[in-house]
């Protein structure tokens, strides 16, 4: 087995040491960065999103592989640096202004890492102001706004008045998501897109940067 299919296997079994192993493994091969992350990590954590789709993984499998995915990751980054390799994109996520549920925010975010996004997470509880100021400072391509209660929902409207107000929103795309959260309430509020779990997040995202 190459150190490329090892990466990839660990990281489906969600195996962080072997994550670990294999990617310095590869570097000390002389692999580049930038093919260990597509061909183990980004092609691993396409998998892990197919298995969950087909319902053979569930959200706990999901978890433990990207946390080996960004185990792994965490060894390529610094070299990624250095060698220029351009993201995917760059994306800002945070829970909205009065929630505090982060689990589906977390997977979302690991799974865009996963898929070769930059992503600046802003925890939870994040207001509106704070993510026009995030978008002044970081300049992404999308916001990704999460709620898990109807009451929070409210803070995605206003987050998106606030982008407009600030001159800011022709300059990102929005994309939304929670439990409570659905299609018809995205186009409600003017976002760019749903999305209902992390999987199918990084294909909206792809989708939205076309």
């Amino acid at each position: 087995m190459s150190q490329l299919e090892s990466i990839y296997q660990a990281v489906l079994d969600g195996n962080a040491a072997g994550a670990q192993a294999g990617v310095k493994a590869a570097i000390a091969e002389g692999v580049a960065p930038d093919v260990i992350l597509k061909e183990g990590l980004i092609a691993a954590m396409g998998e892990v999103g197919r298995l969950f789709e087909e319902n053979e993984y569930f959200v706990p499998e999901m978890l433990v592989s990207a946390r080996a995915m960004q185990s792994g990751l965490a060894l390529l980054k610094p070299l990624l640096a250095d060698s220029g390799a351009a993201p995917a994109g760059k994306i800002i996520v945070g829970t909205v202004k009065g929630d505090l549920h982060d689990i589906g925010k977390n997977l979302v975010a690991m799974m865009l890492e996963g898929a070769g996004f930059e992503v600046v997470d802003l925890g939870t509880d994040v207001t509106p102001e704070k993510f026009v100021k995030a978008v002044t400072e970081h300049k992404p391509n999308l916001i990704g706004m999460s709620a898990l209660l109807t009451t929070t929902m409210p803070s995605m409207t206003g987050t998106i008045k606030a982008l407009e107000e600030a001159g800011l929103r022709e300059q990102v795309k929005v994309m939304i998501g929670g439990a409570p959260v659905t299609d018809g309430f995205a186009k409600q509020i003017g976002a760019d897109g749903y999305s209902p779990d992390a999987s199918s997040a990084v294909r909206l995202a792809k989708s939205l940067l076309g």
